[in-house]
């Protein structure tokens, strides 16, 4: 699968890095192309960069990894994303850097990602997940993360399930997208226990039980 990814972080070097490994071809859109070139040649990947919208362009699939801050602009020098399945990878920060908290918010992030890229088949995934999980490896004992995903197109939610499931994730159908609003805060205990609470990132990721029935 082509895989554009808008923002070339911490998270987005780290899922460009991921699925250019599972052998997908990545074009990492950066403000600075240059210097994620430089990086992709000193991983050894095989991918490029380029500017927000030649990833746009380029992805039959497009992640969206972009600072919350960032992340209006972002879009608007993706250029026209209509008809593309726009994976949102980020998360709302609020008052005191809390995820969701605060600032008079009324909606998640992913509701308002999709009135700002008009068109796009928006699907929240990846939010509460660490990169550097999937790249330390994502079986836990005989387990495997659960990955909550979000949407209002059955198709594009379909397409990212098995993009998940293909990474080792256990994906879970959250149903709409107006459900970022339990999914977004779940990146914020993450976060917490990552960092603030010093469990490291790539040691930790939920896993939802469910019980089956006959």
């Amino acid at each position: 699968m082509k895989i554009g990814i808008i923002g070339s972080g911490s998270m987005g070097q780290a899922l460009g890095k991921f699925f250019a490994l599972a052998g997908h071809d990545i074009l990492l859109g950066s403000r600075t192309p240059q210097r994620v070139n430089e990086w992709i040649a000193t991983e050894g990947l095989t991918a490029r960069s380029g500017s927000y919208a030649e990833a746009t362009q380029f992805g039959d699939l497009v992640l969206l990894v972009t600072r919350w801050a960032e992340t209006p602009a972002a879009i608007q020098a993706a250029g026209s994303l209509a008809g593309k399945i726009l994976v949102d990878c980020s998360n709302p920060s609020g008052a005191d850097g809390f995820y969701h908290v605060g600032d008079g918010r009324m909606i998640s992030g992913a509701e308002e990602i999709a009135q700002w890229a008009s068109g796009a088949k928006v699907v929240l995934a990846f939010n509460s997940i660490y990169g550097s999980m999937l790249l330390a490896g994502t079986q836990f004992g005989d387990d495997n993360p659960s990955a909550f995903y979000c949407g209002d197109d059955e198709n594009a939610k379909a397409v990212v399930a098995q993009l998940l499931q293909a990474a080792g994730l256990d994906p879970v159908d959250a149903g709409a997208l107006k459900n970022a609003r339990y999914l977004e805060p779940l990146a914020g205990l993450m976060a917490h226990l990552g960092e603030n609470m010093g469990w490291g990132g790539e040691n930790i990721a939920y896993k939802l039980l469910r019980r089956r029935r006959d």
